[in-house]
């Protein structure tokens, strides 16, 4: 092993000596002292920078701390979603190793891939790209989110992933548990358009793998050329259907006048595609079926809205779970709801 330190490392419950001889185990060496600091605006898995005297990087991903709901923040099994789609074209960070020992931490953490691109979660990065690169990005993620509704799922090992039963109401059961595990008040609009969504549910027509959760924040950019080099995030992906993702995209993506989900809603910045836009270019791309998305577009919104809720909750219950950013307020979680019901009108439910 190198002369690594652990003077500067300062991640949550875990030993900084046994972490240095953990990564070790995982043919990780660092030169001189070791460092970590919390990186990205995510508040739900906590994200960290290791980076030594030479230059080298790593990113350790870790739970949030206090209690966690069940099946919630599971960084093995993101590893695993990470580790199959090496080398199907979908860009992903490369796993290093997924680490279970107690001494070294109570929890679980992987370690991965430093990627080297750009996280667009402030104005200042988003605003150096030229309008023609926001808008190629606007186009490649729409391509990447494609990529990931085309995997093979027996090929690439992830057809026992989750439940092959129908997505809606797998989705409806799963976050209705959590909102009554985590809300911090009753939210009675919440509870009508959660009806709304559980009496006008689509046919489903496939099964394929979903990220969950993809939007601008949970991907990594190269700025210059407009494209996605990475998608970050996976703890949230599951099997079902793909217009179920797309619908989660549109619901991050704000207009002109929604509240900010974000302290830096970059997507407004000139040259970035609308939501419609967006939709439209997906539709396009795949040939789903543009009645449907309206209703995962409206089940979108409900989610956010709960999952929202759930980051206030965390920050409540212990502030080191609060990102640099901020947590929702909420006043932005109502208006989410109410908007969720826009889109329900709007696709007849």
């Amino acid at each position: 092993m190198s002369d690594g330190d652990a003077g500067q490392l300062e991640i949550p419950e875990t030993d900084p000596a046994a972490l240095l001889g953990w990564l070790a185990g995982v043919g990780i060496e660092p030169a001189g002292e070791l460092s970590a600091r919390r990186v990205g605006s995510g508040q739900s898995n906590l994200t960290y920078l290791l980076s030594d005297d030479d230059g080298g990087a790593w990113v350790l991903r870790r739970p949030p701390l206090g209690h966690l709901l069940a099946s919630a923040h599971d960084v093995a099994r993101e590893a695993r979603i990470l580790s199959a789609l090496a080398g199907t074209g979908v860009p992903v960070p490369e796993v290093y190793g997924v680490c279970a020992d107690e001494s070294v931490s109570p929890v679980p953490f992987v370690v991965m891939e430093c990627i080297d691109a750009t996280v667009l979660d402030n104005l200042p990065a988003a605003q150096a790209m030229t309008p023609s690169a926001r808008s190629a990005l606007g186009s490649s993620m729409i391509d990447t989110l494609a990529q990931i509704h085309a995997v093979d799922l027996e090929e690439v090992g992830l057809a026992d992933l989750a439940s092959h039963k129908p997505y809606a109401q797998r989705q409806l059961r799963r976050w209705s548990a959590q909102w009554e595990k985590s809300k911090t008040r009753e939210i009675p609009a919440l509870d009508e358009v959660t009806a709304r969504l559980a009496g006008g549910i689509p046919e489903q027509r496939e099964l394929r793998l979903v990220h969950g959760d993809f939007h601008i924040r949970n991907v990594m950019v190269d700025p210059a050329a407009g494209q996605v080099r990475a998608v970050l995030d996976w703890e949230l992906s599951t099997l079902g259907d793909p217009l179920a993702d797309i619908g989660s995209t549109l619901a991050y993506w704000p207009a002109a006048g929604d509240p900010p989900l974000s302290a830096a809603p970059v997507e407004l910045l000139d040259g970035f595609p609308d939501r419609d836009r967006l939709a439209a270019d997906y539709i396009e791309r795949t040939g789903r079926d543009a009645r449907a998305l309206r209703y995962w577009h409206a089940l979108g919104l409900w989610k956010v809205a709960i999952i929202a809720e759930g980051v206030l909750r965390r920050a409540q219950d212990n502030p080191k779970n609060r990102a640099g950013t901020g947590v929702p307020t909420p006043e932005v979680i109502d208006v989410l709801v109410a908007k969720a019901a826009q889109v329900a009108d709007s696709a007849g439910l």
